[in-house]
This record gives structure tokens, C-alpha cells and sequence, in this order.
């Protein structure tokens, strides 16, 4: 395994490197511990994702100066063999998808509203000339057609497939931001004190801020209902604007369709993770005949967000 690390600055003051193997990133990723008693990050990748993996790490850099805690670059290049490497500070607390059940309601709202608030300001770095949105609407209706013309559809999957056909327009109707692309409690950090730590930001890109809100649906809301609620409430500070709901939908009803498809090559076991999630899906959205999922409630924000101020967690 030595190999794998030579090139490396900094390697030889490392004395334990343990695998993770957590996530459905395709990266190789360790815990390093070093001589002075850090934990460290390391991301290992193929050599073709060199240029990739650059701009990565550039937007980490970005990300971690802004103010709240993530994951800080370190190193980047490649190893001996080639592969990309990329060396960041570790996050340090448990998992939020494992912390939010022992924590109450009003805990979990508010760090739900953390989250929120959060994600608002990763959505508010400025974009670069030169990074630009890919066409979204054609790339869902792409994914949908190639679950539409699988072998692992849904039964009952009509009327998600005609929501998704016949509302793409509601989606990308609002500027283009830095998306974290991943953003879910299983990426979120509990640390010391509570306040949440961000990692994970691999699937980074240009698009549409709404589309980040899908995979409440999918990972967070099954985990914790007054979470869900508060992300959204802290992102918009309790003005949510209806053509959010609407774009929502649409993202929710064409994932929960086409993530059953993408995990076929993780196995059955996952596949079944993803059917069992749309038929929640179509519950809480009434089989899409409704914009505004069932589990979202008015009376959290009333209930427990009067008096937070947004900007305290930034302090």
C-alpha cells in the first residue's frame, strides 16, 4: 500500500492509514493519522480525472473560507503511479444522520435551520466566467428515458413519469448557483458543541439551487421530519416562494424514478433501498397530484424558529 501514498508531502510523518469505506463515491478514500496526532483526509482517484479533480479541490478552497466548518484543502497533485490525490483537514464530530434521532424536535428543527442556512451560502459564492450550468431539463428527461425503457420500473410509476414530462419546465426558472451536489445529513458533521461541519463535496456543480432540495425526500426526511422542515425554513428564512414547491416536485417525483435505475449496479439490496423511497415519495406527494409534500409543516417555524437569527452561527 505504500506505493499508493509515495509522492505525497507529508506522507512519511503519517503513522496509520485507514480505509472508509462509506458512500458511493467511485474516490479511494483513508482516515491518516500523523505523528502530531491529526486526522487527515485523503481522496485518491484515476489519472484521467486529473482536470476534474482540480477544479475540485479550487472550489474547496473556496467553500472552506466562508464561513462555516468543512472540509480545508491541503495538498493536491499525484502519486508515483499517477493517481490524483487530493489531502484534506478531517472533520471531526459523528455523522448528523446518526446524531438527529436522539436529539428532540426542536433540536432537530433548528439543526435542520443550520443546515439551511448553510446551504444559502454555499449558493452564494459568485460564479466564475467560465463555470456555466449544463442543460438540466434535457439531462433529466434523459434519465428518464432510459429508466422508462428498463427492466426495474416501479409498478404504478404513471403518474411520476407524466409530472416530470409534463412540468420540466418548473425547473431551472431561478439564477444558477455552486451546488454542493450531495447535501444531506449523511454528509453533514455533529461536531463538539453542536454546530454541523459540511464534507463530501464530489459531486459539486452548476445548477439549479432547488434541485439541492430533493434529496430531503430521499435521505432526510425518513431520518428526520423537523430536520427537513427546518433546511428549507432556514434557507429561506421562512419565505418560500411557490415556484419552489413546483420545481421540488418535479425533482422528487424524476429521482425517485431514476435512482432505482442508477443503483442497479450497486445490487439488489440498494435497488430495493430506492423503490422503497419512491413508494414513500408518491405517498407524501398524494401520487403527485400535490406540489407540497405531505410532511411539511408551517407550525415548526412557528413552534420553534421566532428569535434565531440567522447570522449567529456564522460568528
Amino acid at each position: 500500500m505504500e506505493e499508493l501514498f509515495s509522492g505525497i508531502p507529508s506522507s512519511g510523518e503519517w503513522v496509520s492509514v485507514t480505509p472508509i469505506s462509506k458512500g458511493w463515491s467511485e474516490d479511494r478514500k483513508y482516515l491518516i493519522r500523523t505523528r502530531r496526532g491529526e486526522k487527515l483526509l485523503l481522496r485518491l482517484s484515476e489519472e484521467d480525472t486529473l482536470q476534474e479533480k482540480r477544479k475540485e479541490y479550487e472550489f474547496i478552497s473556496i467553500v472552506s473560507s466562508i464561513g462555516f466548518p468543512s472540509s480545508r484543502p491541503i495538498a493536491f497533485g499525484q502519486n508515483e503511479r499517477g493517481e490524483v490525490y487530493s489531502l484534506l483537514s478531517w472533520v471531526s464530530g459523528r455523522d448528523l444522520e446518526e446524531v438527529l434521532p436522539s436529539l428532540s424536535e426542536k433540536e432537530q428543527y433548528l439543526k435542520g435551520r443550520e443546515a439551511g442556512i448553510i446551504l444559502r451560502k454555499i449558493h452564494s459564492i459568485p460564479l466564475k466566467k467560465e463555470h456555466r450550468a449544463e442543460d438540466t431539463k434535457a439531462k433529466k428527461l434523459r434519465q428518464l428515458s432510459r429508466y422508462e425503457n428498463s427492466d426495474v420500473r416501479l409498478k404504478g410509476d404513471e403518474n411520476p413519469l407524466a409530472y416530470v414530462k409534463n412540468n420540466i419546465d418548473e425547473i431551472c426558472r431561478v439564477a444558477p448557483v455552486y451546488q454542493h451536489g450531495d447535501f444531506h445529513p449523511g454528509n453533514l458533521i455533529y461536531m463538539d458543541g453542536g454546530r454541523i461541519g459540511v464534507i463530501d463535496f464530489n459531486r459539486w456543480r452548476v445548477g439549479d439551487p432547488y434541485e439541492e432540495f430533493y434529496k430531503l425526500q430521499s435521505f432526510g426526511r425518513e431520518i428526520s421530519v423537523p430536520y427537513s422542515v427546518g433546511e428549507i425554513d432556514g434557507y429561506f428564512d421562512g419565505r418560500i416562494p411557490e415556484e419552489f414547491w413546483r420545481g421540488l416536485a418535479v425533482y422528487v417525483a424524476h429521482a425517485s424514478l431514476y435512482s432505482i435505475k442508477w443503483a442497479e449496479k450497486f445490487g439488489k439490496k440498494e435497488m430495493d433501498g430506492m423503490r422503497r423511497r419512491a413508494e414513500i415519495a408518491k405517498e407524501d406527494y398524494d401520487d403527485y397530484r400535490r406540489s407540497i409534500p405531505k410532511w411539511y409543516s408551517k407550525d415548526m417555524a412557528e413552534k420553534y424558529g421566532k428569535g434565531m437569527e440567522s447570522h449567529l452561527i456564522f460568528q
